[in-house]
């Protein structure tokens, strides 16, 4: 069974799962496929080559899947993949990949997109993420697993933000943020570890303890940082959350690593 409100567009083409709701006022474009249980509340567009995943709950006046505004893109036919469970608020922006970052933009499984938020052109947004009211992301910015970006905050083209990392609010972030790591400002300094966040998510007190110890030296002033991750690396060799920030901030990148202020460092 499929609700479709007398007053709602479906283009011929679209493809509509079971139990999908579409509410007053939307507009579904051809190649557009909704998965089981898809909701579009009202006043919704959906257009281009875009995927919603099943049981995503979409909210009055989002605009999904209209071309990128990047002037490089000439037309080419790209995609907007999104996962199941998500839910996306009123006003929301998702654009569709360009051939400079390979044609997709994609967002993960149960994340929270917040009213205002926008995700620009080739991003990756994987699971559990939650983007907070006006957060911004400009175009191939990666986003991992359960990171936070606060209100009206605004991350740089090609910036990385590792796994369970928080971005507060109103920040202006231009350069990597490492997993397990918390920024602020205009521009944006590593503020400390998400200790809140590794809390909430049962991570050991062991565990927490050692990545205390690991940023500690990762970002003292003593020698280069090339050689702290060797001491680090060499410390905390059999912890994989520790392991994790050596190897992100190893990773080839376009961006520097957003790094702490001295005072933050000690």
């Amino acid at each position: 069974m499929v609700d479709i409100h007398s007053s709602a567009v479906i283009e011929q083409g679209a493809q509509l799962g079971e139990d999908v709701r579409i509410g007053p006022f939307c507009v579904v474009g051809g190649e557009v496929n909704l998965g089981d249980g898809v909701e579009l509340v009202s006043n919704v567009v959906v257009a281009g080559d875009t995927t919603i995943g099943a049981n995503t709950r979409v909210f009055p006046f989002a605009s999904i899947g209209h071309p990128p505004q990047d002037l490089k893109y000439k037309g080419e036919h790209s995609r907007l993949e999104i996962g199941c469970n998500n839910i996306i608020r009123e006003h929301v922006t998702i654009n569709p990949g360009t051939e400079g970052g390979g044609l997709l933009t994609s967002v993960g499984n149960n994340c929270l997109i917040m009213v205002g938020a926008h995700v620009a052109h080739d991003c990756q947004i994987r699971d559990h993420v939650i983007l907070v009211n006006n957060a911004t992301l400009a175009g191939h910015v990666v986003v991992d697993e359960w990171a936070i970006v606060g209100g009206l905050s605004a991350i740089h083209q090609f910036v990385r933000v590792g796994r369970h990392a928080m971005i507060g609010g109103m920040s202006g972030v231009e350069n990597d943020v490492i997993p397990y790591g918390s920024v602020t400002g205009n521009r944006a300094h590593l503020s400390s570890l998400n200790i809140v966040g590794l809390r909430r998510r049962n991570f050991s007190r062991d565990v927490i303890h050692d990545l205390r110890k690991a940023y500690r030296l990762m970002f003292a002033p003593e020698g280069t940082l090339v050689e702290r991750l060797v001491d680090v690396a060499d410390e905390f060799h059999d912890n994989e959350p520790v392991m994790e920030i050596v190897d992100f901030i190893r990773a080839d990148s376009s961006r520097a690593i957003c790094q702490p202020r001295l005072e933050d460092a000690a």
